[in-house]
């Protein structure tokens, strides 16, 4: 063989083995199956090259990765979504690329974008195939009929978001969601009061959605359920967060506000929040219109954590203020509850423990219902009860009467309007529901 043909197989075996090692890799592909959408990652060791089409009779999405192998295994992929038959790969002219196939149970409106490498995952391709008709309808109310106080709760985090991650690979969105199920369970089974839970599966909904779907459920008040982490193990305790009329400013607070922005480009909505008018993860101060919902959280908020106290170490013993998306709508009042440091060994122990999650939701649902009970909604079954009068007689004082029925000389004050404690003979006082 001569010297000029050994160069020649040299540089082509070469070049061959320099384009095989620039192959990008389809190392994995998850679904995602959500009451509104389908979503289906895909992960790669480098950014997808990518295009994709449509084809009916029957419905398929197909994509094409250029310069790409795949090393996931397909099987049984689509076998629990209502929306993806099948995954499978199909042949290409280009011996260098990758088509696969999702062989769809209908029409659907679809979303496909990348995403960089972020916290625990690399890099994304991801398709969300959603249902054309995504929005949730209002109940209607049946007339003459008092209506039940309605909580929303959203339980953080969710598919594609882990949010926090323990020491052990607990991941934040598995608590959230156990301890929101609880909550929902103890709720439904009050007379007067009904839950509606924002996720109710291991699957991803941004943020802007979440307070989308809390508007269009109706609810009177929003509970968002996480669970704390931090860069060291020592803080632990519960917290509870609002929005407020200014930033907060502890390392803490902002830390929390970074984490929050992470999960939500974690989930693939950060574009969503570039394009929002109102910026919500940055500036709040335009959205805040409504005192009376920032009034309403700040009391449920001193309500929880009163009760909160009552069973489990609390890391801030007042009301927190924070710049979170999740609590932005001026016009729902709404609180995000800290249940614990899942970076903390204690608490993450707890956190795991079937009994202590439902002392969290007991002591939030009480928290709560004892506001409701003291300001019930119009309209509501709860504003129909009567509140009970009592006339005073020789020989009693406030602190009697509180002892009677069982509430505080601060409860009977401030449901009277007195700013003393001085009662006379014959006064009728409006005993306040907080039971």
């Amino acid at each position: 063989m001569s010297s000029i043909t050994q160069t020649i197989i040299i540089i082509f075996f070469t070049l061959f083995s320099l384009n095989s090692w620039a192959l990008n890799v389809i190392e994995g592909v998850r679904i995602w199956p959500a009451p509104e959408n389908t979503r289906v990652v895909f992960d790669l060791d480098g950014k997808p090259d990518y295009s994709y089409f449509f084809l009916n009779n029957p419905n398929r999405l197909v994509i094409d990765f250029n310069d790409t192998v795949n090393a996931a295994n397909l099987s049984n992929l689509a076998k629990t979504d209502t929306r993806i038959k099948l995954v499978r790969t199909s042949s290409t002219k280009n011996k260098t690329s990758v088509r696969l196939v999702l062989e769809l149970s209908g029409s659907f409106q679809e979303k496909i974008f990348v995403l960089s490498p972020t916290g625990p995952y690399g890099n994304r391709l991801v398709v969300d195939l959603l249902d054309h008709n995504r929005s949730v309808v209002a109940r209607h109310k049946p007339k003459n009929t008092k209506r039940d106080v309605i909580i929303g709760i959203d339980a953080g985090h969710g598919g594609e978001d882990p949010g926090s991650i323990s020491k052990n690979g607990t991941h934040e969105k598995r608590i959230t969601l156990t301890i929101a199920k609880r909550l929902e369970k103890i709720i439904n089974q009050e007379p007067g009061m009904k839950a509606v839970m924002i996720r109710t599966g291991d699957y991803f909904v941004n943020l802007n959605r979440r307070t989308e779907l809390a508007r269009k459920k109706q609810v009177d008040f929003l509970v968002s359920i996480h669970a704390d982490a931090f860069r060291t193990p020592q803080p632990r305790g519960g917290s509870v967060w609002i929005v407020n009329n200014s930033r907060a400013q502890s390392e803490l607070s902002r830390w929390l506000v970074n984490r929050e922005k992470n999960s939500e480009l974690l989930g693939g909505g950060g574009e969503l929040i570039k394009r929002t008018n109102d910026d919500n993860l940055a500036v709040f101060l335009a959205d805040l219109t409504k005192d009376k919902s920032l009034e309403i959280s700040d009391r449920m908020a001193n309500n929880v954590i009163k009760e909160m106290k009552k069973i489990t170490r609390m890391h801030k013993s007042k009301p927190q203020n924070a710049s979170l998306a999740v609590l932005k709508s001026s016009d729902i009042p709404s609180m995000l509850v800290e249940t614990g440091f899942i970076s903390n060994p204690y608490d993450f122990k707890n956190l795991m423990s079937a009994n202590h999650q439902t002392k969290l939701a007991k002591a939030i649902f009480t928290g709560m219902k004892k506001y409701f009970v003291r300001y019930p909604p119009e309209g509501s079954l709860l504003a129909s009860l009567k509140p009970t009068q009592h006339k005073i007689s020789r020989g009693e004082s406030l602190s009697v009467v509180a002892q009677r029925y069982k509430v505080s000389v601060k409860e009977l004050k401030l449901a009277n309007n007195l700013k003393t404690d001085v009662v006379r003979i014959g006064q009728t006082l409006t005993i306040p529901r907080v039971n």
